[in-house]
């Protein structure tokens, strides 16, 4: 079955569920006209359908692979590339100062999407470099800048971040990785990174790698860790090419999925780096680029969950089998498929509109300065990430469901979106971490975010109990619960915040979810059946969910590693 871009959704969503129209109200984003924003979705959508998802069975089928010390990619990712770069899809949010577009994020997401449901393995290439342009953006010399973001932007150069090591894993501040200073204003960077997305390729002249290494009698943990440039071609300073950095890839992974996307294990032997930011400050500056990732991840879960969607309701509409309420015909008929189907589409309206949601508020609080805009973009974003992300193995199962026996079978196709999204979840830190984060750093102003956000959902279900009473009763009713859930946990200690963090980021998904599918059904009644699926089926499971939260830890460490191993 062949994607087809859902450009006219996001519209929808942009105009009358997430408030795109006040992005494009600012003085930074004056340009993001609806007439402009249709264009650019219109022509990526294009480009996704034509270009992109053709590659996607290829790279399954003949993964990159390492020959020689040399990254071979899969058959048609450099003309792929080569198509998003001369489109200039890279720099859609980049600073128009260095060749950006300077377009708002939420366009960019919404783009991301796209190319992630078209090819998910080609398009993390550029999603890695424009995490690593922001974060040049924010942190990098003015020199360091004008080397390379432009570079970045055009394709000619991409990017990768560095962050595990075999023996740390999540825990970065273990890493061992060292940065020795050459006296020059550069420093040798020597240790070994794995997990490396897109450490190289065979399409782009470089691969410019951002490393978290120590520098000498740096204090221990995260507090002593820097950030360097680590180029695999050394520029000159006009940019033209060099030496050979000494750093190289020493395998790569075979992996469940994203068989296109290479994923290196990397090398650096005394490799020559730049400092990025401060000394000792290097996790605040990839914390930008992970930030970034984390929304685009986020996406990505939506991106294979809507492909999934798209592949399992064709298959659904034309597979005939048994008799059905309707009548002998197609599966979609039967009750428990058309369930299915059902489910699959609301979740993905859900986590598509909660990062949606989550990317204007970082345009609002990038074009307002406003301290709760930058709070509700801080907020959402791990939410946009980790439930994102479970959608997008969830559907993606449901997927196969739908198929029945055929799903397990490859030749459909069902299978490898449920391989390829199953990593979404792990990597940008692990949803568990993202709930942590949530539950944690999020709520250290004391829920005050959370309560602005969730009082605005309030307001909205008694707005809307006149025209739909019962819809609107039950959200009012599980945001309230939710407010009362999130006064409860903000009273805890850590330990017992961390055990419910996973069920409370589900709740506060529903409830979000319910209330962006209210919005829809209100402003489209042709929606209304689809807001009924996800208030009346998925939502109620924010009660049993704010249970697990309030149990708290101790019943889990009651059951102790011998209980578990007996």
């Amino acid at each position: 079955m062949a994607y087809r871009a859902p450009v006219s959704e996001f519209r929808f969503v942009f105009d009358h569920v997430v408030g795109m129209d006040r992005v494009s109200a600012t003085e930074t984003f004056a340009e993001a006209t609806p007439e402009t924003v249709e264009a650019i979705l219109l022509e990526a959508g294009k480009l996704c359908e034509t270009v992109l998802a053709p590659l996607n069975r290829e790279g399954d089928k003949v993964p990159a692979r390492l020959e020689n010390g040399v990254v071979r990619t899969s058959p048609g990712y450099a003309e792929g590339y080569r198509a998003i770069v001369e489109g200039g899809w890279v720099g859609m949010a980049a600073d128009p100062e260095f060749g950006g577009m300077g377009l708002p994020m939420a366009l960019t997401t919404a783009v991301n999407e796209m190319m992630g449901a078209a090819c998910l393995a080609l398009q993390l290439n550029p999603l890695m470099t424009q995490g690593q342009i922001e974060a040049l953006e924010h942190h990098a010399s003015d020199a360091i800048k004008a080397l390379y973001i432009p570079k970045l932007i055009s394709g000619e150069w991409c990017g990768t971040m560095n962050l595990t090591e075999p023996q740390a894993g999540s825990d970065v501040g273990a890493l061992r990785s060292r940065a020795e200073p050459k006296g020059d204003g550069t420093y040798a960077v020597t240790g070994q990174k794995i997990f490396i997305t897109w450490g190289d390729n065979d399409f782009t002249e470089n691969v410019c790698h951002l490393v978290l290494a120590r520098l000498p009698d740096a204090a221990p943990g995260t507090k002593g860790i820097s950030l360097f440039m680590v180029p695999k071609v050394i520029p000159r300073e006009d940019g033209s090419l060099g030496a050979r950095n000494s750093l190289q890839v020493v395998s790569l992974e075979h992996k469940l999925g994203l068989h296109g996307s290479p994923t290196a294990v990397m090398q650096f032997d005394g490799a020559t780096g730049w400092l990025i930011g401060q000394e000792n400050k290097g996790m605040a500056a990839m914390f930008t680029m992970m930030n970034n990732a984390r929304l685009g991840v986020g996406m990505q879960g939506v991106a294979v969950a809507e492909a999934a969607f798209q592949h399992a309701l064709a298959y659904a509409s034309e597979r005939k089998q048994g008799r059905t309420p309707l009548g002998a015909g197609a599966i979609i008929d039967h009750a428990d498929v058309r369930r299915m189907l059902a489910q699959m589409k609301a979740e993905v309206f859900s986590a598509r509109t909660i990062a949606l949601a989550c990317a204007v508020a970082i345009d609002m609080g990038r074009a307002t300065g406003s301290t709760d805009w930058q709070a509700r973009a801080a907020l959402l974003t791990p939410i946009a990430k980790a439930y994102g992300t479970d959608i997008g193995n969830e559907v993606a199962q449901m997927g196969i469901q739908v198929h029945g026996g055929m799903g397990f079978i490859e030749e459909t196709g069902a299978a490898q979106f449920a391989r390829d999204v199953r990593v979404t979840s792990i990597y940008e830190g692990t949803n568990g971490i993202q709930a942590m984060d949530l539950v944690g750093r999020k709520l250290m102003d004391g829920g005050e975010a959370a309560y602005r956000l969730l009082q605005e959902v309030e307001d909205h279900a008694e707005t809307a109990r006149s025209r739909q009473p019962d819809l609107a009763n039950d959200l009012w009713n599980a945001a309230e619960a939710l407010r009362e859930g999130t006064e409860w946990l903000v009273a805890q200690g850590a330990d017992d915040r961390n055990a419910g963090a996973v069920p409370y980021l589900r709740a506060f998904a529903r409830v979000l979810g319910a209330h962006y599918h209210l919005k829809a059904a209100l402003a489209d009644e042709a929606r209304l059946p689809l807001a009924r699926v996800a208030i009346k089926r998925l939502l109620p499971e924010h009660t049993g969910l704010l249970a697990q939260m309030r149990e708290g830890s101790a019943g889990l460490y009651a059951l102790t590693p011998e209980a578990l191993a007996s």
